[in-house]
């Protein structure tokens, strides 16, 4: 046994114990974000003046949402018949060097799924699958073998891509979605610095060409932990003494934006659309600016709270809004009491690689080297103590 189960039990208890302290402090601080909604509701010229003011002046790294064109409290039902279209959907899956193995490499799986809506027809399912060994799974400017972060960065670049080519083969209108945010991550890690820069202007360019070729583009995130709006609202009632403090500034601590708007919208409604603030705002710029509305995907009863981010050129086309949202909704009700889209989990399916598959790959590889003679290096010390333990490890997706 290697959890001592006595002192899990003990903090269990204590946990329990001021549960109910907890939720009635929580249910106060979500009382006034409500409130503090429903005040500033129309305040938007003043909530984006101030938004920019401090981005401005006082904190540049600042990530909260800023209000557009349409009042806080907006709940637009989708269209009950959107237009026909062909959906494309990718994600990816990986495997991270792991140098305790006695083989080091890389592997990067791409899914997509493309389906006319309307159709009847079957989805087409297209597979893309990289491996990763010596010099391709090293950093080009560092020289060190890319680490988890590093990878993903390949994958999550390697997606929009790849998105791109197929929006490219498909009749439109083409609504593309990705699960996860539209911007690309990875800035804040110093060791993946160089390759982020590198991936960011071909994504970007991407980004670009994926707007001159009309497609309408979603980023989907799932149960989102985010405060982007809850962040504006505390924003909203900053004092100057407290803008100078604003790091330390959470009047609202605890109150996310599923809560907000888990109240707010009714089954099939998206919120008002917000634009993004970040400190990757100036290089997401023109079209290219993100923006995200919040998207109630139940059908009745608990809502199912999804963040969708979109460029602004899907922002600025009421037509490719409407579609989108229509499409979600659709596609998310396919699947029953646990409300997801569709082909977003069909890709996901086919992006996945299971632990055979990787079993299959280190086999091939290993043969193959030694068929050139190549000595296989050992596995390292804790690696065989973990084997001969019964536990063989695991990798990342």
């Amino acid at each position: 046994m290697s959890i001592d189960f006595q002192q899990i039990y003990t903090k269990i208890r204590e946990i329990g114990q001021g549960a109910r302290i907890r939720d009635e402090n929580l249910k106060r601080v979500r009382d006034r974000a409500w409130n503090l909604l429903e005040t500033h509701a129309a305040d938007l010229d003043l909530l984006r003046d101030k938004v920019e003011r401090v981005a401005r002046d006082i904190d540049p790294n600042l990530r909260c949402a800023s209000p557009r064109t349409e009042n806080l409290l907006t709940r637009q039902p989708a269209s009950p018949n959107p237009d026909a279209a062909t959906l494309i959907a990718i994600d990816g899956s990986q495997i991270v060097p792991d140098r305790h193995q006695s083989l080091l490499y890389g592997l990067v799986n791409i899914g997509a799924v493309s389906l006319r809506t309307g159709s009847g027809d079957a989805p087409r399912i297209f597979t893309e699958s990289e491996l990763l060994y010596e010099d391709n799974l090293r950093d080009e400017k560092t020289g060190l073998t890319l680490d988890e972060g590093g990878i993903a960065l390949r994958r999550d670049a390697r997606e929009r891509t790849v998105l791109l080519e197929l929006a490219r083969q498909v009749p439109g209108p083409v609504v593309a979605l990705t699960d996860g945010p539209v911007e690309l991550w990875g800035a804040k890690d110093p060791a993946n610095a160089g390759s982020y820069q590198e991936f960011l202007r071909k994504y970007l360019d991407d980004l670009d060409k994926l707007n001159s070729q009309d497609v309408t583009l979603g980023g989907y995130v799932d149960k989102p932990a985010a405060d982007l709006v809850a962040r504006l609202l505390e924003i909203a009632i900053a004092t100057d003494d407290n803008l100078k403090a604003l790091r330390d500034y959470h009047p609202l601590l605890g109150v996310t934006d599923r809560w907000l708007f888990g109240k707010l919208l009714k089954p099939g409604e998206r919120s008002a659309v917000f634009a993004m603030q970040s400190s990757s705002r100036p290089r997401y710029s023109g079209g290219r600016a993100i923006h995200f509305f919040y998207l109630n995907v139940s059908v009745t009863g608990k809502p199912s709270i999804a963040r969708v981010e979109l460029p602004q050129w899907v922002v600025d086309d009421p037509q490719k809004l409407s579609l989108l949202h229509g499409i979600l909704v659709q596609q998310s009700r396919l699947l029953g009491a646990k409300p997801y889209p569709y082909i977003l989990h069909r890709a996901h399916e086919t992006a996945k690689v299971s632990f055979d598959e990787k079993e299959q790959v280190e086999l091939l590889l290993s043969h193959e080297l030694r068929d050139k003679g190549i000595e296989m290096e050992d596995k390292s010390g804790k690696q065989t103590a973990k084997d001969q333990g019964g536990n063989k490890g695991s990798y990342k997706r």
